[in-house]
């Protein structure tokens, strides 16, 4: 399994930028997907998740009310939606994948089984 995720760039506070990750190698229907990003000289952060059927999902509280997470399982595709941006938004993003239909795969990074490089997001005030 390989995730590729694009859509990062620089933006300016108070803009958006929608991210998407595409998995490829694996029946995307049996992952769930999550989001995660690391800022400069920060720890890891779970972002937001989805289950496999896209009903079920789970938010950082500093994604709540800015951040979607959606998928596209036609297109073997996750997205990430993120509104009104700020600067300490600014960190690379990184999507990751968790075997296991029918569960919404949390936000404990280390549960889950693939994860790709990630893109970029860079917030300028």
């Amino acid at each position: 399994v390989q995730l590729q995720a694009s859509g990062g760039g620089l933006v300016q506070a108070g803009g958006s930028l929608r991210l998407s990750c595409v998995l490829s190698g694996g029946p995307f229907t049996t992952y769930g997907m999550g989001w995660f990003r690391q800022a400069p000289e920060k720890e890891r952060e779970f972002v937001a998740a989805i289950d496999w059927s896209g009903g079920d999902t789970s938010y950082a509280d500093f994604a709540k009310g800015r951040f979607t997470i959606s998928r596209d399982n036609a297109k073997e595709t996750v997205h990430l939606q993120m509104n009104r941006l700020k600067p300490e938004d600014t960190a690379v993003y990184l999507c990751a994948a968790r075997y296991g239909p029918g569960t919404e795969p949390g936000s404990t990074f280390r549960n889950y089984d693939y994860s790709g490089q990630g893109t970029l997001v860079t917030v300028s005030s």
